[in-house]
């Protein structure tokens, strides 16, 4: 055998036996990362939101912006980790930022995504009452998305006209967060509608394979479903990763604040979806079914959603071998979101590289991307936490 082969194999050998990845390793880099971008940004009303391929700056925007909540979520994050009063306090200031969207009317349905990831966690943290009386006001904001006849909550209240209907979307599953928390904590009518929201999604949204669509559209006076189809999928019969990691988290934390086995039942299946198209690879490409794989792009964001999602659900089903499938699946990906491949230290500040935001507007392709560092140090956390025989929550 020729001796390049040879230590080539070697070298691909060690590099798959060896014990190199641990939570706390990639959680010191995680630190180690963010605080280059704190340095980085102008001021605490400047969010990063993405680095383009090749980039070496974050894409900055406002506190109205989707993805606004995820920079102070993971600063929050940080400091759940090292512990160290500056960190709680760049998420604290960064995160009061947000206020405005728990008092004006909604002009996103992804409230969720930016309250409770920054004030959620927050208030998780340090019990501050005043996060908590900002969050059961934007439970409120969010619940007047809420169309009883559809039986769902509308996505992109702006574009209705556009549309042609009450149009609700999978990444809608997450925003559910915000109003369980609500409905716990003084606004019940917030948990039944959240409760409404993912049975209805469950019925409507879901291939009989259990894959999902992007969006559903209801006629807004009846609430019948007039069609399904994608925006940011490859088609609207195809499988757009992120949107059935979405589903998978989703009805994961359906169930840990329901405990409705149904959703239980649904989150296996939806997950089980995701892994069989997945096979043995660990980082999905942006769709599962684009016509240009093995060429179409990757994307790290779904991968982590995913990984922090199946952590959760091992803790969650009874059956121990399925429990250590997934728990082993979620280690297995964060273990390789976890290598130079997708880590973003030496090309820029963000933690993981390589994920697809919006392909078929050509938006945020092979980029870093600040949601699919969210969840990664998130379930980097979760595993530390199971690994130390401590409950995620």
């Amino acid at each position: 055998m020729n001796i390049r082969i040879t230590i080539g194999i070697l070298l691909l050998t060690a590099c798959h036996t060896a014990p190199t990845f641990t939570p706390q390793k990639a959680l010191d880099y995680c630190t180690r990362q963010a605080a280059a971008t704190a340095a980085q940004l102008p001021g605490y009303d400047s969010l990063p939101r993405s680095i383009a391929t090749n980039g070496t700056r974050w894409k900055l925007v406002d506190y109205k912006d989707w993805t606004s909540g995820f920079w102070p979520g993971v600063l929050w994050y940080v400091y759940e980790y090292t512990k160290d009063t500056a960190w709680k306090n760049k998420a604290d200031t960064y995160s009061r930022t947000l206020t405005p969207l728990a008092y004006n009317k909604a002009y996103d349905h992804d409230i969720g995504f930016q309250l409770y990831c920054s004030m959620g966690n927050g208030y998780r943290l340090t019990h501050d009452t005043s996060y908590r009386r900002i969050l059961l006001a934007a439970a409120d904001t969010l619940a007047t998305l809420f169309n009883p006849k559809a039986g769902t909550i509308l996505s992109w209240p702006r574009n209705v006209q556009q549309l042609g209907g009450h149009n609700t979307i999978i990444d809608n599953m997450i925003n559910l967060e915000l109003l369980f928390w609500a409905g716990k904590n003084g606004s019940p009518h917030c948990y039944d509608i959240a409760v409404q929201h993912a049975t209805t999604t469950m019925h409507n949204h879901f291939r009989p394979d259990h894959t999902c669509y992007h969006v559903v559209v209801y006629d807004t006076l009846t609430g019948q479903v007039l069609r399904r189809q994608t925006h940011q999928g490859y088609a609207d019969n195809s499988v757009w990763a992120r949107g059935q990691s979405w589903a998978i988290y989703g009805y994961t934390l359906c169930y840990r604040e329901t405990h409705q086995p149904q959703f239980l039942t649904f989150a296996q299946q939806v997950a089980d979806a995701y892994l069989q198209r997945l096979g043995e690879e660990l980082i999905p490409y942006w769709d599962f079914d684009d016509a240009a794989i093995p060429q179409a792009p990757r994307d790290a964001s779904a991968a982590a959603v995913t990984a922090s999602a199946l952590l959760e659900l091992s803790t969650q089903v009874t059956d121990k071998v399925k429990s250590k499938h997934y728990y082993d699946k979620a280690v297995a990906m964060l273990a390789e979101l976890s290598t130079p491949r997708w880590q973003s230290s030496g090309y820029n500040t963000a933690l993981l590289q390589h994920s697809t935001g919006h392909k078929p507007n050509g938006s945020e392709i092979d980029a870093a991307i600040i949601y699919a560092d969210y969840y990664y140090i998130e379930g980097l956390l979760r595993l530390q936490k199971l690994q130390k025989g401590n409950p995620i929550f």
